[in-house]
């Protein structure tokens, strides 16, 4: 199978294993996990690695902002930019989101995590 198939097979794999654990609100955890992840790119930059809408990031984060789970706030080095900063009560409900995912998976062997560590690191240089 040709790479392009592969990482199309694994987004839909993935995709579907995440939303088991959600009531249809899986782009909320989404950009969770990335605010969390990215703390240091600015909304823009998440945006392009997330691969959605400008508009539909805004109402996400918007709906998030209100429920207290994220912060947006203007960068201290450039104020034209704007970051993301989980709330403590985001980071509370994005553990305990992971911590179902991590019991509907299981325990990995460390060659799976580190073929996950690789193929991460592989997407993020072309993101």
């Amino acid at each position: 199978m040709k790479t392009a198939q592969k990482i199309l097979e694994i987004e839909a794999l993935c995709e579907n294993l995440l939303k088991k654990n959600t009531d249809g609100g899986l782009l909320k955890f989404k950009v969770l996990s990335f605010a969390k992840l990215y703390s240091n790119l600015s909304v823009s930059m998440i945006i392009e690695k997330l691969g959605i809408k400008k508009s539909n990031f805004a109402l996400i984060t918007a709906d998030l902002e209100k429920e207290g789970l994220l912060k947006i706030s203007h960068a201290e080095i450039d104020r034209r930019c704007r970051v993301l900063q989980l709330t403590e009560r985001g980071e509370k409900i994005l553990d305990d989101f992971y911590q179902k995912i991590e019991a509907d998976i299981g325990l990995t062997d460390v060659d799976t995590e580190r073929a996950f560590d690789i193929l991460l690191n592989y997407l993020n240089k072309r993101i």
